[in-house]
């Protein structure tokens, strides 16, 4: 039901699949409320509109990162297929719930692609890591968003869309933001 376009109800099935191998008691009854909810939103759809979200340049701010990394850049495919077409923008929604399983204190990844307005990645998994803080939860989140954009921005190439700016990754906690973006910022 998630593969098709569900994306309302991605994290109830994914925390739910975690207990696929042994299920306890009222696993069941939490799979008859996601039907029950499927049978209540039974005419929900999933629209992709393909225009663009404007963003105001000021709430990206940009930083130099040159002194840090002289020599750093987006590895371009040598084979890559001339763009074509209009550009995509990439926008990413990152989040984690610190510590949001009650049994083992594992926090679960919440992260959704979208090219300009379209849903085309959600993904939920519960980190593999035990954090002891939010920030470690939110920027475990960040990393393995990255690594999914790194790829995601590969296979567009190699796919012959242009993508016209780098990818807007949006993330709720302040204190990654600035630490991930501002280069002489240190935790405090």
């Amino acid at each position: 039901m998630v593969e098709l376009g569900r994306v309302d109800m991605y994290i109830n099935v994914a925390l739910l699949s975690a207990f696929m191998a042994a299920p306890r008691q009222g696993h069941l009854e939490a799979i008859y409320y996601i039907y029950g909810y499927l049978k209540s939103h039974n005419r929900s759809d999933v629209v992709f509109d393909s225009s663009y979200v404007n963003w105001k340049s000021e709430d990206f701010p940009t930083y130099d990162w040159v002194d840090f990394y002289p020599d750093t850049g987006e590895d371009i495919p040598s084979n890559m297929p001339k763009a074509r077409r209009t550009p995509v923008q990439m926008n990413i929604f990152v989040d984690a719930n610190h510590a949001g399983n009650l049994i083992n204190h594992r926090t679960q990844t919440g992260i959704s692609m979208y090219l300009n307005r379209a849903p085309i990645v959600w993904y939920s998994k519960t980190q593999k890591t035990l954090e002891s803080s939010t920030f470690g939860s939110e920027f475990v989140a960040l990393r393995i968003a990255t690594e999914m954009v790194k790829g995601l921005r590969y296979k567009l190439r190699m796919m012959a869309a242009p993508l016209d700016e780098p990818a807007n990754v949006l993330v709720d906690n302040d204190t990654v933001v600035k630490n991930s973006t501002i280069p002489p910022s240190t935790l405090r």
